[in-house]
């Protein structure tokens, strides 16, 4: 038998009400809407459901790939030939034991998880309410905007290593930076929850300080069309943004992708976008920016095979 179908015998043995299905359009599952089928896709309840899961298809060779919101990710048009394990289940967000902790399941997305703060007076999240990825997805690469960033606020990060087992990293043993941390040199690694510490603060103004920060991205960014937000990390000592427009590629296309006309530093689906034109169109940009001001962009979108 095939890896899929194995699985489909053992999911309906050990996991019968976990949901699972086949040959499922990953465009359904990303911001850019993008994307062929997925050869399997299950969508875990737990961490327990998770672990087991990783752990079973890695044995069968199924190339399991964990998603969160699907922000920061391309998929092939062709699909994948390999398992795609949602977490859009895994979305619990609560208290914590200690004071001023709170703590958040890896498929939460991170505005919901800013909301749950603000409704329980903590602050430091605020940021974090027009990020549109997943806790998972966003302690991977130690997410942030307006000059804040989880690695900030976490206190610990509970983790799938699928050959050391599970294990809760503090934040000083994540080793975060800049759109980085231990985990994205550990792709195999998998998120299942995180406990962030905050501050107490006024949900009135937490509330006020989070609209301010959406209006600013309304205004600034192309939320009207399916992107995977910033499409290239901020180089040392620039922004990519004003490289771009700095070299006049505003407006630049590719088939159905373009450089955003209201913010050079996203790639946007027109309606029509391919993968291929999305890839092509960045490696454009990186080759003229190059050859323009001499700085390396560096893709944060993940190009997922």
């Amino acid at each position: 038998m095939s890896w899929y179908e194995e699985l489909d015998v053992w999911t309906a043995d050990y996991l019968p009400d976990m949901a699972y299905e086949k040959d499922v359009p990953l465009r359904r599952y990303t911001s850019f809407r993008i994307g062929g089928a997925a050869r399997r896709m299950a969508f875990p309840r737990s961490g327990e459901e998770l672990v087991l899961l990783v752990s079973r298809s890695l044995e069968l060779g199924a190339r399991p790939f964990v998603l969160g919101n699907g922000t920061n990710v391309l998929f092939p048009d062709e699909g994948v030939e390999r398992l795609v394990i949602s977490t859009r289940e895994m979305n619990r967000v609560c208290r914590g034991e200690n004071e001023n902790e709170i703590i958040a399941e890896c498929g939460a997305s991170m505005a919901n998880m800013a909301v749950f703060a603000q409704k329980e007076g903590l602050s430091g999240l605020e940021f974090a309410h027009g990020i549109p990825g997943s806790v998972g997805g966003g302690v991977t690469m130690n997410a942030g905007a307006y000059g804040g960033e989880l690695a900030q606020v976490i206190e610990s990060v509970t983790v799938l290593f699928p050959d050391e087992g599970v294990r809760t990293l503090n934040a000083g043993e994540m080793a975060f930076s800049y759109r980085h941390s231990l985990l994205t040199e550990r792709p195999e690694a998998v998120v299942l929850r995180a406990a962030f510490r905050l501050q107490p603060g006024k949900p009135e103004e937490i509330r006020k300080k989070m609209d301010e920060l959406m209006a600013r991205r309304k205004t600034s960014q192309p939320l009207e069309y399916p992107s995977a937000g910033s499409t290239f990390k901020r180089p040392e000592g620039y922004y990519a943004a004003a490289l771009i427009d700095q070299c006049g590629l505003k407006g630049l296309t590719v088939g159905g992708a373009q450089v955003s006309e209201k913010h050079a530093g996203f790639v946007i689906n027109r309606g029509s976008a391919a993968c291929a034109d999305v890839t092509a169109l960045m490696a454009e940009i990186q080759r003229r920016v190059k050859a323009q001001t001499g700085v390396e962009l560096e893709p944060e979108v993940r190009v997922i095979k």
